[in-house]
C-alpha cells in the first residue's frame, strides 16, 4: 500500500527509521524489544509484541535491507513468517510517497494459505491506519 506524506523525505526516513517509534503509529505493534546493540542498519534485530483483535504473537524481525532515505526491509521469523519492506520516494512539493509492502506466510497450525487470505482485508485495513497516523505524525512535526 501506498501513501503520501505532506513532509520531505528525510523527515519520513528519520521517523521511519526510529524502529523504536513504530509503536506511536503502528496499532499492531504494542511493544518493541532490540536483541543486541544495534538500533538501525542491516542486522538489527527486534522483537514485536504484536496485537491484532484477539491473537497476540511476537513477531521477530532483522532488518535486511537499509538505504538511507531510501528504503528499509526485515525479514519476519517466529509463527508468522515474511518479508516487509517500506520504501521512500520524493514526490512534488516537497512530499513524500512512501509504500510499505509485506508478504506474510502463516503456519499450517494456524490454517495456512486459508488463514492468510482471510487475513489480508483486515491486515489492509489496520496497516492503512497505520500509514496515516505515521503521515500525520511526520506532517506535525513539519519539514
Amino acid at each position: 500500500m501506498t501513501r503520501v506524506v505532506d513532509a520531505p523525505p528525510d523527515a519520513v526516513w528519520a521517523r521511519l527509521a526510529d524502529i523504536a517509534d513504530h509503536v506511536s503509529w503502528m496499532a499492531d505493534a504494542a511493544a518493541i524489544r532490540f536483541v543486541g546493540d544495534r538500533r538501525e542498519g542491516v542486522g538489527t534485530r527486534f522483537e514485536c509484541d504484536t496485537v491484532v483483535g484477539p491473537l497476540k504473537t511476537v513477531d521477530k524481525m532483522e532488518v535486511t535491507e537499509w538505504s538511507p532515505g531510501v528504503a528499509m526491509g526485515v525479514r519476519h521469523s517466529g509463527i508468522v513468517t515474511g518479508t516487509g519492506r517500506f520504501e521512500v520516494e520524493a514526490v512534488s512539493g516537497g512530499r513524500t510517497r512512501l509504500t510499505w509492502e509485506e508478504d506474510l506466510a502463516f503456519p499450517l497450525m494456524l490454517g495456512g494459505a486459508v488463514t492468510a487470505r482471510l487475513a489480508a482485508p483486515v491486515l489492509h485495513r489496520l496497516w492503512a491506519g497505520n500509514l496515516r497516523r505515521f503521515a500525520a505524525r511526520v506532517a506535525e512535526v513539519g519539514p
